[in-house]
């Protein structure tokens, strides 16, 4: 495996330049990741599939789903891509490379357990203060604009947003100068976890039901559904911040009134 990845790597620092692999490539990459990942979340919901797992029982219309994947493109190729580079001289100087050796699984592993770490902290506190009042109206209520979430709506937000909250992403990275693989790792994971968080279903394979702390499906989409100001439920990956100040105090408890069959579920 580890051969295997060198020969991909070293053809693609042969063939292309730091510039190229670090804002076009991750932009690629990217952008495949989270359609790929994020589309059939719109198949399922359009065509009722697996709507036993569906956390709520409302769909989205087509329009409304057409309408979130052309503001995405919109925002993908005006806001993210130039972002990416122009902060290319800023991840350089901050030690980011390309060239080989490769980083040991060790110091990748190190790293990433890092980046969620800093990322947790920093997402939920931008968040939070996004949920105030004229920030909410201004702001993040564009996110909001879905209130029975799917896959694509993790990145379906005001251009300020996606600064401001983009900042949580990148911090650990900037703070550490990675290899551009590890990087991409790291971009992958974190598309991947808010894709499902936003996805609309929990199933019995959801990775909130195997590991602690972590949010997932169930725990964000509560956090849509509700009135700002009595939301709650902030974190990005994992929802010890939101334990910690007690701002999750409503969802757990939504949670054991199910649990005990209470009510039924919305």
């Amino acid at each position: 495996m580890a051969s295997l990845v060198e020969s991909g790597w070293q053809y693609l620092v042969t063939h292309f330049s730091d510039f190229q692999l670090a804002c076009i490539g991750s932009f690629l990459l990217h952008e495949s990741v989270f359609f790929l990942s994020g589309l059939p979340f719109i198949y399922l919901e359009r065509a009722g599939f697996l709507s036993h797992y569906k956390i709520q029982t409302k769909n989205n219309t087509p329009a409304a789903q057409e309408k979130c994947i052309t503001r995405l493109l919109l925002y993908h190729f005006c806001v993210n891509l130039p972002l990416m580079m122009a902060s290319y001289p800023v991840f350089k100087a901050m030690g980011m490379r390309s060239s080989f050796p490769l980083p040991s699984w060790k110091e990748v592993s190190a790293q990433i357990l890092f980046y969620f770490i800093i990322e947790d902290f920093v997402f939920y506190w931008g968040h939070r203060i996004l949920h105030s009042k004229w920030l909410y109206k201004n702001v993040h209520s564009v996110h909001h604009e879905y209130a029975t979430p799917f896959g694509l709506t993790s990145e379906y937000a005001h251009p300020a947003e996606i600064l401001f909250l983009g900042f949580a992403t990148i911090v650990g990275p900037a703070l550490t100068g990675p290899h551009l693989i590890t990087l991409w790792l790291w971009m992958v994971l974190r598309v991947l976890e808010t894709v499902e968080a936003h996805c609309g279903y929990h199933f019995p394979w959801s990775l909130s039901n195997f590991l602690p702390l972590y949010g997932g499906a169930d725990f964000h989409d509560y956090h849509h559904r509700l009135l700002y100001t009595k939301s709650g439920n902030y974190s990005s990956t994992f929802v010890y911040m939101d334990w910690i100040f007690g701002t999750d105090k409503g969802y757990r408890r939504l949670k054991t009134l199910k649990e005990n069959g209470d009510m039924k579920q919305t």
